[in-house]
């Protein structure tokens, strides 16, 4: 949770009385295995680059957010969650009110947490476990009701699946080039072999800088930044046609053909 969040509270809208101090300090550091808490934020506000000594698993109620580290950008929507370990620095971009519920997980809390960023499906339960987390006081005894809580709240964490939500940065120079034109442009037509003439590159040594850096080709790459802004476009409540035409493809049918291989359901329910 960021320092500068103006307006933490619990789930039931009671403030943080510890205003003298930024309200995840209580939370991400102390004895307890999981302790959660409360935050909301305004659209398109962004945190600044901040870390926690314990992991974070940072869901929204409402409204998408987007978390970046030096490594790469996720897309979190309601239905998601995202896995922080420890010691990441990370910034998150608000897309639309967020209402954002944060479970703070000590390393040695359980066995199989997961040890890289990474975006989690939310089942009901484990929802409605985050909600009830966030109402626990501290501390609580380990041999209590709040205890056994949180314990099943870890067991869940390690249940979910984990989803094709994330586009990795590169860290070569003429990689970051062509990916922040895409990133910039979705629709951009060039070809690897436009790119190849633009750098004075090889094409088939920049495939290869692909592979080696995130683990795409220079085209998944490309189809996963478009798929990834389309999902904020939505979120956003952009229509489908529009985000379609905007993302580069040749036509709605098109588009959602591609977004219901990657994501398991077509544009128009994926918020729902």
């Amino acid at each position: 949770m960021p320092a500068e969040a103006p307006n933490a509270a619990h789930a039931d809208g009671r403030p943080d009385t510890y205003s003298e101090q930024p309200a995840y300090l209580q939370y991400d550091r102390g004895p307890m295995p999981v302790a959660a808490m409360a935050a909301d934020y305004l659209p398109t506000h962004v945190t600044k680059p901040h870390q926690h000594p314990h992991a974070q698993l940072i869901h929204a109620v409402h409204g998408v957010m987007v978390v970046s580290t030096s490594e790469g950008q996720w897309i979190v929507p309601p239905t998601r969650g995202m896995w922080m370990p420890g010691g990441t620095v990370h910034w998150i971009r608000m897309v639309g009110h967020v209402q954002m519920r944060t479970a703070y997980i000590r390393p040695d809390a359980a066995p199989n947490l997961p040890t890289r960023c990474t975006v989690l499906g939310i089942s009901p339960l484990l929802r409605e476990l985050i909600l009830a987390a966030i109402d626990i006081p501290l501390p609580y005894s380990p041999d209590s009701r709040e205890s056994r809580l949180m314990q099943l709240l870890l067991d869940e964490v390690t249940l979910v699946p984990t989803l094709p939500l994330h586009l990795p940065r590169p860290k070569d120079k003429d990689l970051r080039v062509i990916c922040e034109r895409i990133t910039d442009s979705p629709d951009s037509g060039l070809t690897l072999a436009d790119w190849g003439d633009r750098l004075g590159v090889d094409p088939k040594t920049i495939q290869r800088r692909f592979a080696r850096e995130t683990g795409m080709t220079f085209g998944q790459w490309r189809q996963q930044a478009r798929l990834l802004a389309a999902l904020e476009r939505l979120a956003a409540g952009d229509k489908v046609v529009d985000v379609a035409l905007d993302m580069g493809y040749g036509s709605p049918s098109a588009f959602a053909t591609m977004f219901r291989r990657q994501f398991g359901v077509p544009p128009s329910a994926f918020f729902k």
